[in-house]
């Protein structure tokens, strides 16, 4: 007699997955790409949006541009970054807990409100620029342009490096630097000989992470580029210009951009399964303190880069106080909490838009990264394979290119979701799943599957074993991780800009319409309370979070 088939709830749960990809990214994705391929006046099949591009100087120097500011960023970025992580990690340095959340702190804001704060301090009438006029008669170099974005990117990414590379440094063991140190190689020696490839992989991740956030950022070039044209604000300018929009053209150029960041990642990816390695420390690295000249010299060196990094925010933080006009244009004598108020009659919703529409994504984000994880590592097949491979796809596409991919993919019915907090919350899902995907997979894959084992032969179900065994045991991680997920998604700008509508402003968005209004103490105001929000956020992890020291 033939015993009846189970259904099996995992391939029930494999399937709505896949469905939700389909619909929710592919879809778009799908629309955009016959967008760029027909004519918008004839109607047919065209190529001519991409010989456009590529065949006028104008539009292929911003490709030139954004990949200037990316390699350049990228390689300041681990030239502050990597030494930072080797200081941190091998030597006794003081207020090393205080160093480390200055050292975080520093990259939790949108990086287009580092560019805001530094024109306050170094712009045409930055504060700083001012006062060295006018006690020293020097005046500063021009921070507009290149230069200006890659100071701002420089200094807000660094901090994904020293993370990346202190994860890395946690795993070597003492027993290779002592090792080294027997045979002679030292210092500056043993860092580049043992300690950099030693460390390479996560060298090469954090790179990749930070050349993709460069090439993608639109805010800081956006407000402090002058004119310095890239790639994600031209396609932005062509989507939504002033003068007019060619949403074929920009269609065009966003598959354009989907290709050259798929083809970087596969580099990259190439490159690190050249260097890849297992490694375990037995035996972790044991501080040791340095001499007396050293010792100020690290010292200088650490706490230097964060006063330099942190000293924006901190300014910020002092105008938000300060008295301004009834508008909130222009600063006046004296300090109060007028800008506060200002901000809370007229712009009180964004701070419930922040929580919901933030808060809302977040919640489909855990729950969504628990179940891909799960059925990754632990129910492997072609179908979960997919969704694995799927799941990575957002990690390569421009946030601008999410966004104009959602719209052109539901503009229209039955699904017509442009302009409500729906659109919004799918394109911070589809943009930020992917980070918290790959460390719950991480989570995942240190339970041993012997626990869900005994749960099982105890009589327990499948779906019952995992939310009652595997899920608690995943918390920690899970929480730790959504909590770093939060940060980036109360800082995102460059899909919700494009995306966002009178009743779905959020603080982020409530600080780039005050300041392409000249209203800078509401500005300041809404900048520090975003601040508030990453510093609560990130107060929050360290105390769920086991270990006090953060690394990726």
């Amino acid at each position: 007699m033939k015993t009846k088939k189970k259904f099996d709830m995992w391939w029930g749960v494999s399937i709505a997955i896949l469905l939700l990809y389909g619909l929710f990214m592919l879809y778009p994705l799908f629309k955009m790409l016959i967008q760029s391929v027909f004519d918008n006046e004839t109607g047919e099949f065209s190529l001519r949006y991409f010989q456009q591009f590529f065949s006028d100087s104008y539009y292929f120097s911003t490709l030139f541009n954004s990949f200037k500011v990316s390699i350049c960023a990228t390689g300041l970025t681990l030239l502050l970054g990597v030494p930072l992580a080797y200081i941190y990690n091998l030597y006794e340095i003081k207020g090393r807990n205080f160093l480390q959340v200055m050292i975080i702190l520093c990259s939790m804001s949108a990086p287009f409100i580092g560019a805001y704060s530094w024109i306050l301090l170094l712009g045409r009438a930055g504060v700083i620029t001012k006062f060295v006029k006018s006690a020293f008669g020097i005046t500063m170099p021009n921070i507009y342009g290149f230069n200006g974005i890659l100071l701002v990117l420089s200094t807000k990414l660094f901090p994904l490096v020293f993370l990346y590379v202190s994860g890395a440094l946690k795993n070597v063991d003492n027993s290779l630097l002592e090792a080294s140190s027997n045979m002679g190689c030292q210092g500056i020696k043993r860092f580049f000989k043992v300690v950099i490839p030693l460390c390479m992989p996560s060298i090469m991740a954090a790179g990749l992470m930070v050349f993709m956030r460069s090439l993608a950022d639109f805010g800081t070039p956006l407000m402090i580029g002058e004119g310095y044209r890239t790639f994600p604000v031209e396609i932005y300018k062509q989507y939504v210009g002033e003068t007019g929009t060619n949403h074929n053209f920009a269609a065009a150029i966003s598959v354009v951009a989907i290709l050259i960041t798929a083809i970087i990642f596969l580099i990259q990816k190439y490159a690190s399964n050249r260097f890849s390695f297992t490694m375990n420390a037995l035996h972790p690295i044991e501080r040791k303190k340095p001499g007396k000249a050293a010792s100020v010299l690290m010292h200088l060196y650490c706490y230097g880069m964060v006063a330099v990094s942190i000293m924006p925010q901190v300014y910020l933080i002092y105008c938000s106080f300060r008295n301004t006009s009834k508008t909130g244009n222009m600063f006046k004598e004296g300090y109060s909490l007028m800008n506060y108020q200002q901000v809370f009659e007229t712009m009180g919703d964004s701070i419930y838009n922040t929580i919901r529409i933030c808060g809302g994504a977040l919640i489909v984000i855990v729950v969504m990264a628990i179940l891909i994880s799960y059925l990754v590592v632990r129910r492997r097949n072609l179908i979960n394979g997919i969704i694995d491979t799927l799941s990575m796809v957002p990690y390569i596409i421009p946030g601008s290119v999410v966004a104009i991919a959602l719209v052109m993919g539901f503009s229209r019915a039955p699904l017509a979701l442009t302009g409500t907090a729906w659109i919004m919350v799918i394109a911070m899902c589809i943009r930020r799943m992917p980070y918290t995907i790959r460390s719950s997979v991480a989570i995942l894959q240190q339970i041993p599957i012997t626990v869900e084992e005994a749960s099982a032969s105890l009589g327990a179900s499948k779906f019952k074993t995992f939310y009652k065994v595997t899920v608690p045991m995943m918390f920690n991680g899970v929480i730790s991780g959504a909590i770093m997920s939060w940060v980036t998604l109360i800082t995102e700008l460059s899909s919700s800009i494009i995306l966002y509508s009178s009743k779905t402003i959020t603080l982020n968005l409530g600080v780039y319409i005050m300041v392409s209004r000249g209203t800078d103490g509401k500005a300041c105001a809404v900048s520090t309370i975003l601040t508030l929000f990453t510093v609560l956020s990130l107060v929050l992890f360290m105390k769920v979070s086991k270990n006090k020291e953060i690394a990726l």
